[in-house]
This record gives structure tokens, C-alpha cells and sequence, in this order.
């Protein structure tokens, strides 16, 4: 049930294979959620379900966070900045930043759940709530689709160099990660 973390990321000089890699690990979360509701039903809250849920709640308490602020950071500003006043583009970027917002407030009853599921205490999970998740799942699903077909490529397309790298060590930065290293002389 429990699929493998263990996925090559590019670094913080990469900082769009970053958001990249976090979109694969995003949809292998949601995967992950839905099956976890599928086998809590079937198995209760045993100890395989308490694995994933901690997965699931680390995934989206913290990483996925992040990487909403790191978009809403740096690439849509590029983007916004560099087409002016495209209204088609700055549509697109006014759903999305919706959709975060959106994703956000889907969060806390999938979280709820969740912590009864990592604490061997949950009931299968209710209509409504396998409603959320699914909503969920589709909404990052789509909202990925679009931001790797076209935001991240345009986004990147306008950045100078030395934007991509002070995305980057603002991205490692508030992952308490020190980037670039310093080497010892």
C-alpha cells in the first residue's frame, strides 16, 4: 500500500525541478489518501494505515505548504510582472492562487481524520469526507496539469539567472536548508 519516498529530486539550484518533484510527490499523497480510505474501510486503522496516514499528514502539514508559498513567492510575481497585463494569463494565476485557497480549506477534515487514523482510533471514513478527498485529489490533479503545461514553463522562460537563484536559496532558506554550502577551505 505504502508507496516509496525515495524519488530523485533536483536540487536548489533547480528550483522548477523542485516544484516539479513536489507535484509527482503531491499525486502519489493523493493516491495515497484515497487508497488509505479504501483500506481503513476494509481493515480498520491497523498498523499499514497508521504508516500512511503519518505520511499523508507530514506530506500536506508541511511540504505541500511550502510549495504553494514558494509559487505564490516567486514564479506567479515573475509571471504576473514579466506579461503585464496579459488578462488571460493573469486569469489563470488569479485561479490558481484561488485554488490554493480552496485546497487549503479541503485540508482540515482530511486532517482530522487522518490524526484518528495515525492514532489507531478511526472509523471508516463517511461520505462527505470521501466527497473531500476525492475533490481533493481532482483539484491538485488539474491545478498541477496546468502549472506544469504552462505557468512553469513561461515562468521560467522570464527568469534571469540570478532570479532562478535567489528562488532557490529562498526555497532552501525556509526549509531551515543552508544553499548554497559552504565548503571548508
Amino acid at each position: 500500500m505504502l508507496p516509496s519516498d525515495d524519488l530523485s529530486a533536483a536540487g536548489f539550484d533547480q528550483p522548477f525541478g523542485l516544484l516539479r518533484g513536489c507535484h509527482a510527490r503531491i499525486a502519489r499523497m493523493d493516491a495515497l489518501l484515497l487508497r488509505l480510505i479504501d483500506h481503513v474501510a476494509a481493515h480498520g486503522a491497523d498498523a499499514q494505515a497508521q504508516q500512511a496516514a503519518h505520511k499523508v499528514l507530514r506530506y500536506f502539514d508541511l511540504a505541500a505548504p511550502l510549495h504553494h508559498e514558494d509559487e505564490e513567492r516567486h514564479v506567479f510575481p515573475a509571471l504576473r510582472q514579466h506579461a503585464g497585463q496579459a488578462p488571460a494569463l493573469a486569469a489563470v494565476l488569479d485561479r490558481l492562487e484561488a485554488e490554493h485557497g480552496e485546497l487549503a480549506a479541503l485540508w482540515p477534515p482530511l486532517r482530522a481524520w487522518l490524526l484518528q487514523v495515525q492514532d489507531g482510533a478511526a472509523q471508516p471514513a463517511a461520505q462527505a469526507l470521501v466527497a473531500t478527498a476525492q475533490r481533493f485529489s481532482a483539484l491538485h490533479a488539474t491545478h498541477i496539469a496546468v502549472e506544469d503545461a504552462q505557468i512553469f514553463p513561461a515562468a521560467q522562460a522570464c527568469m534571469a539567472a540570478a532570479q532562478l537563484a535567489a528562488m532557490g536559496q529562498d526555497m532552501a532558506a525556509r526549509r531551515g536548508v543552508r544553499w548554497p554550502a559552504t565548503t571548508a577551505g
